[in-house]
């Protein structure tokens, strides 16, 4: 029996995604009923798709204010939805990140507030301290995103630059109940990290955000480096007596993701393996590894014989030097096809689980055993656009992006290779 390979990969990828639908994966984790109010707050890619599952299984009153980014609203009946601005901040993330703050204050330990994150969250929450303006934060994550760091290194300079994140926003909330509903999409599942822990305590400390502006050479305006140099700066720590009355729960992970989609593998016929749902580092070496192991299973049956699925998650980074369309997903999929050569009748697809590969409009790409062969007709020199941080313009040209649109969720990235033949 013949395989739409490309159908296959696909599939699985929708898998990943239903894996962590908001409306499968909210209702089981919702808390008791409080005697008091109920308020729920939020942040992030899937806030308001959450948000709606919420009320849908709800029994009682409730209201409250969650912020999602553009285009991934979701009508609510009780709970307002604020739209902003992700992977930079703008005024209308700040704006209800303060009102966020205001709903939650004054409340009582009756009371019950239920946070609801989701990657994505840490931008949209942008509350800079005094003296900080919302140019300056902005100019900051811009850096971030550039650099090449990590979600742990950019998410402790986030922490430490605002007024609601790192665990402030369950000291805001005290003495009422907080009851954190996450949707992890950072390797590691680190509650600490996800949206910058707003009701989490935090170890990282001002310290480290520090040397994390110093280690990439990020320009420190005078204002971000007083404040860093002020001990307020500094974030609730673990075993903070203010985050006693909290509690913090994953109702979706990229394991349980990657698992979906290797079944879907395996029913149809084919052997898979998870390579690791928390793999980071340079798209572009990622890639390579990732191409080294496919080989190795078309040459020597090793890890697995073919033909066979190899999958993994997890969040890579790019380091921006050129000038073309990029996004880590199709950077790493353009790295993977130029040292996978054309051998092993090698497929793959690479895209985050939110819909949109980096700032672009596809949620990533599909790379075909053909592809160096297409790009070469199509007078496409692959190894200049990988230099030039231009690979969303190489699978364009190829038709062979995945655009889906929101998901209205945020498992983080998803990758699956499958290898056909032997050489």
């Amino acid at each position: 029996m013949s395989i739409d390979y490309r159908r296959l990969l696909l599939d699985m990828f929708q898998a990943a995604v239903n894996a962590a639908a908001p409306a499968l994966c909210v209702p089981a984790h919702l808390p008791p009923r409080p005697k008091g109010r109920t308020v729920v707050v939020g942040a992030g890619k899937a806030a308001a798709s959450m948000a709606a599952a919420v009320e849908a299984h709800w029994n009682g009153p409730i209201e409250g204010l969650v912020v999602t980014r553009y285009g991934h609203g979701v009508p609510c009946k009780h709970i307002e939805v604020v739209e902003a601005s992700h992977p930079v901040p703008d005024e209308a993330g700040s704006k209800a990140a303060r009102r966020i703050l205001d709903k939650i204050s004054g409340l009582t330990a009756d009371d019950l507030v239920l946070v609801l994150i989701s990657g994505g969250g840490s931008a949209l929450l942008a509350l800079p301290p005094d003296g900080i303006t919302l140019a300056d934060k902005q100019a900051i994550n811009r850096a971030l995103l550039k650099c090449g760091a990590h979600i742990a290194e950019m998410n402790a300079v986030r922490k430490h630059l605002s007024t609601i994140k790192g665990g402030r926003l369950a000291v805001a909330a005290a003495p009422a109940q907080v009851v954190t509903l996450a949707i992890s999409d950072v390797p590691g599942d680190d509650i600490s990290v996800i949206a910058s822990g707003p009701a989490a305590p935090d170890a990282s400390t001002r310290t480290d955000a520090l040397a994390v502006l110093t280690k990439y050479g990020i320009a420190i305006p005078a204002s971000v480096a007083k404040h860093l140099d002020n001990a307020v700066s500094e974030t609730p720590k673990p075993g903070d007596p203010r985050l006693a009355n909290v509690a913090n729960i994953l109702v979706a992970t990229p394991q349980k993701s990657l698992e979906a989609a290797a079944k879907v593998a395996r029913d149809a016929g084919l052997a898979a393996m998870i390579l690791g749902n928390a793999i980071e580092g340079e798209a572009r070496d990622v890639g390579i590894v990732h191409a080294g192991i496919a080989r190795q299973c078309g040459d020597w049956g090793q890890p697995l014989e073919i033909p066979c699925v190899l999958i993994s998650g997890g969040e890579t980074t790019v380091t921006v030097r050129g000038k073309g369309r990029g996004g880590r997903n199709a950077e790493f999929l353009l790295s993977l096809g130029i040292a996978a050569d054309g051998r092993n009748g090698i497929w793959a697809l690479a895209a985050d689980t939110d819909g949109f590969d980096g700032g672009e409009n596809n949620a990533g790409a599909i790379l075909t055993p053909d592809m160096r062969l297409r790009a070469k007709h199509a007078d496409i020199d692959v190894k200049a656009r990988l230099a030039d941080n231009d690979a969303y313009s190489v699978f364009a040209a190829l038709n062979d992006l995945v655009v889906i649109g929101p998901t209205l969720t945020n498992v983080n990235d998803f990758r699956a290779i499958v290898v056909t033949k032997r050489n």
